[in-house]
């Protein structure tokens, strides 16, 4: 059984009436109310929007060096070993 949406936040905007037009238009096609249409459009962009912000995108060349670090680790250095050594003598396991 679908769970009903409380909405209580409220968003205006004025557009032209030409982009009403059409946005009634799609709205009809798709059997939703504009109210309706309208919200689902704006999410549809937003999560779009922010996918497109968090994903990470690597060239090819990235991807392979990336890959080819992970499988073939430098040796750590010197600095490094000493920072396990202090880590292992202030943390017990």
């Amino acid at each position: 059984m679908p769970t009903e949406v409380t909405r209580s936040a409220r968003v205006e905007a004025r557009i032209s009436p030409e982009a009403l037009s059409i946005v009634r238009r799609a709205a009809e096609l798709q059997g939703r109310s504009v109210s309706d249409f309208i919200v689902a459009a704006a999410q549809e962009a937003a999560q779009k929007t922010v996918a497109e912000v968090e994903m990470l995108r690597l060239s090819h060349e990235a991807q392979q060096h990336i890959v080819s670090m992970l499988l073939n680790p430098p040796a750590p250095t010197a600095a490094l070993e000493r920072a396990f050594a202090r880590h292992r003598a202030r943390v017990v396991e």
